[in-house]
């Protein structure tokens, strides 16, 4: 991985990749699991449309996205057509139409903790470890077929999809951020401001400033990656579209462990998370 980008060729994808490409003017990117075959999977707000906020944000967004042709692309099914896609918002293009004329980046696991700060936006690597490119590429397969949660641009994205798919880790916590480094990033930065400024009162030195500000943004980055996260729970995907049908998932006291809450035991099984559609 290089330090300043994480660009790839095409001739280097395996199955089981994390992939992603930048929209224009950077703005945001655009994240998904390479299956093979020239095949993308990828999570969406639903009828192909990438991000969404329901608010003016929106219009910053969605300037962004690629405009969408009125031919149907020849390799790869028009997702549209399909009334499950519409519902569950996990759609498959060929990996043309993902990039939609952006460049192809791979989103790097296990990185170390330098090179984690060295990139100084979120969305391109994590401490965590990624599981078998097998088990990436069927947990992002299965998602196709039963959908992934609810689409929400800060807790539940494709970002976070693609996480998922790579790692089995979720968010455990209600009302809290995913595990994606996009959104960690947008409030770090606001939030690196704020913090930052009581240190006016020990300086007025403008660089000092910014030098804190930078500082308190990539604590907030590194302490907030999913890699160093203890509100995460390991869920193996056919738990997951279980409990998200059923409405309800219990984590006990080890997050690495899950029950159905009727499959629970006496009181020394007491739920201490519960994960939300």
């Amino acid at each position: 991985m290089g330090l300043l980008s994480n660009r790839i060729g095409r001739e280097s994808l395996k199955a089981g990749d994390h992939i992603y490409s930048w929209r224009a003017a950077w703005v945001y990117a655009h994240h998904g699991i390479y299956v093979g075959d020239d095949k993308v999977i990828h999570f969406t707000r639903g009828r192909g449309q990438e991000v969404g906020t329901g608010t003016v944000v929106d219009i910053i967004l969605v300037s962004s996205t690629p405009k969408r042709s009125n031919t149907p692309c020849p390799v790869c099914t028009d997702e549209t057509s399909d009334s499950s896609t519409e519902t569950n918002g996990v759609v498959s293009s060929c990996l043309s139409c993902f990039l939609a004329g952006g460049a192809l980046y791979r989103f790097e696991y296990a990185v170390n903790p330098a090179l984690f700060l060295a990139k100084a936006r979120g969305g391109t690597c994590t401490l965590a470890p990624s599981d078998p490119d097998d088990t990436v590429a069927r947990r992002a397969r299965y998602l196709l077929s039963n959908g992934f949660r609810c689409y929400n641009l800060f807790k539940s994205n494709c970002e976070d999809f693609a996480i998922y798919c790579k790692t089995g880790l979720l968010v455990a916590e209600q009302g809290v951020v995913g595990q994606s480094g996009q959104a960690i990033s947008i409030i770090g930065g606001p939030l690196a401001a704020v913090v930052s400024t009581p240190f006016r009162l020990v300086t007025t030195n403008i660089y000092g400033m910014a030098v804190m500000a930078v500082g308190v943004y990539c604590a907030s980055r590194y302490a907030a990656d999913i890699g160093n996260r203890r509100d995460v729970v390991k869920m193996e995907v056919e738990d997951l579209t279980a409990g998200l049908a059923s409405g309800r998932i219990c984590a006990v006291e080890n997050i690495a462990q899950l029950v159905a809450p009727e499959a629970e035991g006496p009181a020394d099984a007491t739920a201490t998370a519960t994960l939300a559609a």
